[in-house]
């Protein structure tokens, strides 16, 4: 039986994601849940970033934001520091924690990557990966994700 076609982008992003939640979790990163992923994604690692910058880059609402700097801050990824430019507004930052898991979502993306590049082949790869870029409105491929 064929699988309908609404099922099969959300069930490869289940796959795959669960595959990279595992490789997190081996890595000593059970509590990070995908959610998470908005923040980490959009936040400067060297500098910081405002939360209202963060909201806006990740397409949440500044609240929706807050909610997960609380969050990320009570588990040790992130700390609210003063803005040397403005000392009325704070800066997210990572902490070392944070910077770690980082450096290991990267990692664990890149097993997950490697793993899908095997079972399809470099072409049909290059190509899956062309179009989802596509779909997501990127011009360029970013080398950072």
């Amino acid at each position: 039986m064929e699988v309908p076609r609404s099922r099969l982008l959300r069930e490869a992003h289940r796959s795959l994601g669960g595959e990279l939640l595992t490789g997190l979790s081996e890595r000593g990163y059970e509590d990070v849940r995908p959610g998470h992923a908005a923040l980490f994604m959009t936040i400067d690692r060297r500098t910081g970033t405002r939360l209202t910058e963060l909201a806006r880059r990740a397409h949440m609402t500044k609240q929706g934001m807050m909610l997960l700097v609380d969050e990320l801050e009570s588990r040790g990824y992130v700390r609210r520091v003063p803005d040397p430019e403005d000392g009325r507004a704070k800066l997210v930052r990572l902490t070392a924690r944070g910077r770690n898991y980082v450096a290991e979502a990267r990692r664990a993306m890149a097993a997950v990557e490697s793993r899908a590049r095997r079972q399809l082949g470099w072409r049909r790869y290059q190509a899956f990966r062309t179009a989802l870029e596509e779909l997501a409105g990127e011009e360029e491929p970013n080398d950072e994700e």
